[in-house]
């Protein structure tokens, strides 16, 4: 359902909007989350290092997927403020078919590099059979990444956040069991985490992608809209492009840590790739907030409501810093239950001992990143 995000007490809407937004990056979360968890747990310390290298990796395109979202959102957040349903319908229209190109180019630059990108981040050879094969399936699935992340753009951007929220709820659920079945009864190790994934999130992004395709077709609209037009894309672009340097730049910092992370061998990766997991847990909980954020702002100063801009950007800093201190709090208390949850029975001292000091340790600047991220997405 389309909200207009122009009305009502701003700190009330505001949090209104971004509660299902939590609960959407939870399950998004729960996707990588169960293949760390299915791959520590049924598989081995290993098989934990491999998906958690890999990881790293996948951020970068992620990065830009994430980058497409917010083009897209911002933008069509505007037009969907100020009333102009024909140049939303174009700007989404736009959106996608760029997005195609920009997708088809990084996963050619994908599948024809990730055993470049193992092996300059120093990926042990013990591991580097299973990260690559896990990091080739996520580049398949790729399409589905992308033009999900863009779906939930253009939801946001009509003020709904509770349908993105029921399609990952879910999907990730599946996952969880496909993870497992896949694992256990076919027994195929790391792909079958990988392949779990990859057809989970592709059932999300079919039906995304198609209630889109529904909501547009709902908003009154005179005659038809054009399918493509450049200033909407150099518009987009111009919110799409910092976005998706901004991101890869910490992407690339990350795999620059991971690198000399793997040169202290499997068991220390495993501890880092369960602490990492939980941590980017968090960070996208705030990212989504910033998402929020950004909706909110968008719409308002499409109907030329700064005033409102103004209070729904104290309320979301109130909230950031809320939530900074709730997950600081349970990670200082559960963090040693949450590491051995990753590992299974086989799990090393010295991985346990990783990711206990380095979720502890990060937990204190969560508050800071997380008033970051609301500042952001203003």
């Amino acid at each position: 359902m389309n909200k207009d995000l122009t009305v009502g007490a701003p700190s009330a809407v505001l949090w209104r909007f971004c509660l299902p937004l939590f609960g959407s990056i939870v399950f998004q979360q729960l996707y990588n989350l169960a293949d760390s968890f299915v791959a520590g747990r049924f598989i081995g310390e290993n098989a934990l290092a491999a998906v958690g290298n890999s990881y790293e990796i996948t951020l970068i395109f992620i990065a830009f997927a994430f980058g497409c979202n917010m083009g897209c959102s911002v933008i069509t957040s505007q037009l969907f403020g100020a009333k102009d349903y024909k140049n939303l319908r174009t700007a989404v229209t736009t959106a996608m078919l760029a997005t195609a190109v920009l997708c088809t180019v990084l996963m050619v630059f994908g599948i024809a590099g990730s055993g470049w990108m193992l092996e300059r981040i120093h990926t042990p050879a013990e591991i580097l059979a299973d990260s690559a094969l896990y990091l080739d399936i996520y580049i398949l699935g790729l399409p589905f990444l992308f033009f999900y992340n863009l779906s939930t753009g253009v939801f946001s951007a009509l003020g709904d956040s509770r349908t993105p929220f029921l399609f990952l709820a879910f999907s990730s659920t599946a996952n969880i069991f496909m993870d497992i079945l896949f694992v256990t009864a076919f027994d195929m190790g790391v792909a079958g985490v990988a392949w779990a994934t990859f057809l989970c999130q592709g059932v999300c992004c079919v039906l995304a992608v198609a209630a889109v395709r529904r909501r547009l077709t709902a908003l009154p609209v005179e005659g038809p809209a054009h399918l493509i037009s450049l200033p909407l894309l150099g518009r987009i672009a111009r919110v799409a492009v910092p976005s998706i340097l901004q991101q890869s730049s910490i992407s690339i910092g990350n795999i620059l840590i991971q690198s000399v992370i793997n040169g202290f061998g499997p068991g220390v990766i495993a501890g880092y790739a369960a602490a990492v997991k939980m941590n980017n847990l968090v960070i996208t909980s705030f990212t989504t907030l910033g998402n929020g954020v950004s909706s909110f702002t968008a719409q308002n100063l499409g109907a030329h409501q700064q005033e409102r801009v103004r209070k729904g950007y104290h309320a979301a800093l109130w909230l950031a810093a809320g939530f900074a201190l709730f997950l600081c709090v349970s990670l200082q208390l559960f963090y040693r239950p949450l590491i051995a949850a990753f590992l299974g029975s086989e799990g090393t001292q010295l991985a346990l001992e990783t990711g206990s000091s380095f979720l502890r340790f990060i937990s204190f600047f969560f508050i800071f990143i997380g008033m970051k991220m609301a500042t952001d997405g203003l």
